[in-house]
C-alpha cells in the first residue's frame, strides 16, 4: 500500500499538532494494518491517501478499487475506548451507527466505512428547517434509551464513567489538573463546588439513568443518509454520564443558524423520548437546564484526550478552562 497510493496531509489549525504520524514505524505499521484488513474484505487500496492531523486523532481517507473509500482511524491513549465503542454500538442498536471494518483495540486503530454526507454538508447545500433537528434529537435520545441497560458494559470497555452524582469528583479533578485559570477566576470556580454538588443531587433524584453522553454530537459528527434518518459516529469525547448532557451542542448548533427561539422546541424533541415512563414534563425541562450546566464539564474533559509529548505542552488548556469558567453561565432555559 505504501508504495501504491500517494499521500496528502491536513493539519488544519494545528500545523504544530503532535502526532503519531510522525513516526515513520507507526506510520508504516498503520497502512500496512489497513491495508491487510482490507484484504481480509476483499478489498484493495488505490488513489490518494488524505490524512488529516489533530492533537486528538489521526484520520486517514483511503480510497479503495470499485467501492466508496474508507477511513482510518488512530486515537490516544485517553480515547482509546472508541474503536471497541464504536463495534460494541454496532451491536446494540444496529442500523444507528457506523459498523467498524476493523478494530484494533490494543493499538486504539478502527477501520470504518463510509457513511454517506454529513449532515453539515446537507446543511450547506439545501435548506434544511429546524425539523430535521428535532428529528436527530429523537432519535439520538431513543439511542440513548437502548444503552442505559449496557452503563456497565460501556465502563468496562474502557469508556470513561462521569455518572451524575460522581460528577463534583470530576469537577475537582480538572480543577486540581488546570494550568490556564488566573487566580481570581480559579477562585471563582472554586466556589461553584457546593451548588454543583446540589445540582447534581437533583439531578440524580429526578430519575433519568445514566447512560452514553456523545459530548460533542454537531453536525459534523453524523451523517444524513435520508431525510430523517443520522447515523452517529466519532466517540472520542464520549462518558458515561447523564444522557441529557448531549443535548447542548447540538442544540446550541441549531440555535447559531436559526436563532435561540428554536431552543425551547429542539429541548422538547429531545425531551419527547423520555416522557414514556410518565415522568413530568416539568421534571424533563428541569434536568434538561441541569444537565445543560453540568455538561460542560465533558466539555472541559474532552481537551485533555489528546496525544501526549513530553516536551510540550497538552493543548487544549486554555479551551478546558474556559469550560469551567461556563460553569458560572445560567442555562438559556
Amino acid at each position: 500500500m505504501r508504495s501504491e497510493i500517494s499521500m496528502t496531509v491536513d493539519r488544519g489549525a494545528f500545523p504544530d499538532a503532535v502526532t503519531p504520524w510522525e513516526r515513520e514505524s507507526w506510520r508504516a505499521a498503520a497502512l500496512d494494518w489497513v491495508q491487510e484488513r482490507l484484504a481480509g474484505h476483499g478489498l484493495r487500496a488505490g488513489g490518494e491517501l488524505r490524512v488529516r492531523l489533530r492533537p486528538w486523532s489521526v484520520l486517514a481517507r483511503v480510497p479503495v478499487a470499485g467501492r466508496e473509500a474508507v477511513w482510518f482511524k488512530a486515537n490516544p491513549r485517553a480515547s482509546a475506548f472508541e474503536g471497541p465503542l464504536t463495534a460494541a454500538l454496532a451491536r446494540w442498536v444496529p442500523g444507528q451507527v457506523l459498523h467498524p471494518l476493523a478494530v484494533d483495540a490494543p493499538r486504539a486503530w478502527s477501520l470504518l466505512p463510509d457513511g454517506g454526507d454529513l449532515f453539515r454538508q446537507v446543511l450547506a447545500r439545501e435548506p434544511v428547517g429546524p425539523d430535521a433537528w428535532e428529528d436527530l434529537l429523537r432519535q439520538y435520545a431513543g439511542v440513548q434509551q437502548a444503552l442505559v441497560p449496557y452503563a456497565d458494559e460501556l465502563e468496562r470497555l474502557g469508556v470513561p464513567s462521569a455518572r451524575t452524582l460522581d460528577l463534583p469528583e470530576v469537577f475537582d479533578r480538572l480543577l486540581a489538573a488546570d494550568t490556564a485559570l488566573d487566580p481570581g477566576a480559579r477562585a471563582r470556580v472554586a466556589a461553584v463546588r457546593p451548588r454543583l454538588v446540589d445540582w447534581c443531587a437533583e439531578l440524580a433524584a429526578l430519575g433519568v439513568e445514566d447512560s452514553l453522553d456523545h459530548a460533542d454530537l454537531h453536525d459534523g459528527q453524523l451523517f444524513r443518509p435520508a431525510p430523517g434518518r443520522f447515523t452517529f459516529f466519532d466517540w472520542g469525547d464520549a462518558a458515561v454520564s447523564h444522557p441529557f448532557c448531549s443535548l447542548r451542542v447540538t442544540a446550541e448548533g441549531a440555535c447559531e443558524r436559526y436563532g435561540p427561539q428554536v431552543l425551547p422546541r429542539l429541548r422538547d424533541a429531545y425531551l419527547e423520548p423520555w416522557t414514556g415512563a410518565g415522568r413530568p414534563v416539568a421534571d424533563l425541562r428541569r434536568a434538561a437546564s441541569l444537565a445543560w450546566r453540568l455538561s460542560s464539564l465533558g466539555r472541559a474533559t474532552s481537551w485533555g484526550r489528546v496525544f501526549p509529548h513530553p516536551a510540550r505542552p497538552a493543548p487544549g488548556a486554555a479551551q478546558s478552562a474556559k469550560w469551567l469558567l461556563d460553569l458560572l453561565n445560567e442555562p438559556p432555559f
